[in-house]
């Protein structure tokens, strides 16, 4: 595996606390084209409130938890046999803004089935539930902050925002740190999905570059075959390459 790329200009140190990222990166609150950002989007200035030290330091997550089935979608619900759809492996590394990898950081990722549908009581589209599919899963980053998960790739699903529109598919991820209250969430995209491009929520990002960042590429180094595809996505935490977080709007 090649060095993950720096974050940094030539020349600049890398061992500065933080490297100022781009905070016109992010959509506005408001944007129309995403209906329901017009009743959701603050109309008053925020109001920045303190952690308590309770928030900062706990509760934390003890890693013994984690089950060996837990980062196998494919099997960690599986009652009487494997769930319908293409089996994809997911991969990558969780990094700071200077492209260093972070251990021992849980990750969590959650997904619609091969249909487009959510195991939720909530999800009413008309794709069945897969008895053999509970679409969430979890994993913690090794020593170089690597991470991996199997599970089957969702498909895309239609949403009550205008006539027509599809959210294409995607996998939900969210990244913890020392602490619960320390959580960052994010979602991944496939490469070369036409849907992509014509999402009116990957269309509010007002950079391109942000936006593409969010996009997996299919990479068949890391592909079984006879097996699976695999797709790599790096996540990274601050920085000017920053992943964009759906709930880090502010800061560095």
């Amino acid at each position: 595996m090649s060095e993950p790329d720096r974050d940094v200009s030539q020349g600049e140190a890398l061992d500065r606390e933080f490297l100022q990222r781009d905070r016109g990166l992010h959509p506005p609150p408001l944007t129309p084209d995403y209906k329901t950002s017009v009743l959701r989007s603050p109309h008053r200035a925020l109001i920045s409130l303190q952690s308590s030290l309770s928030e900062v330091t706990g509760p934390v997550f003890g890693h013994g938890e984690l089950g060996p089935l837990d980062n196998d979608l494919i099997r960690n619900y599986a009652r009487d046999g494997e769930p319908i759809g293409e089996r994809i492996l997911v991969h990558g590394l969780v990094r700071d803004e200077n492209g260093r990898g972070v251990p021992h950081t849980l990750v969590e990722f959650w997904q619609a089935n091969a249909g487009g549908r959510y195991r939720h009581r909530n999800d009413r589209y008309l794709a069945p539930i897969d008895p053999n599919f509970g679409g969430c899963g979890r994993a913690l980053t090794d020593a170089q902050g690597y991470y991996y998960f199997r599970t089957i790739k969702p498909g895309p699903y239609p949403w009550r925002n205008f006539l027509n529109s599809w959210r294409p598919a995607h996998i939900h991820f969210s990244v913890f740190g020392s602490g619960f209250a320390q959580r960052l969430i994010t979602q991944m995209y496939f490469e070369g999905d036409p849907l992509i491009w014509r999402d009116p929520m990957v269309l509010g990002i007002p950079d391109r570059a942000a936006a593409e960042r969010l996009i997996a590429p299919l990479d068949l180094a890391a592909a079984l075959p006879l097996d699976m595809l695999a797709y790599r996505f790096d996540i990274v935490l601050r920085g000017r390459q920053q992943t964009l977080f759906e709930n880090k709007l502010q800061g560095n």
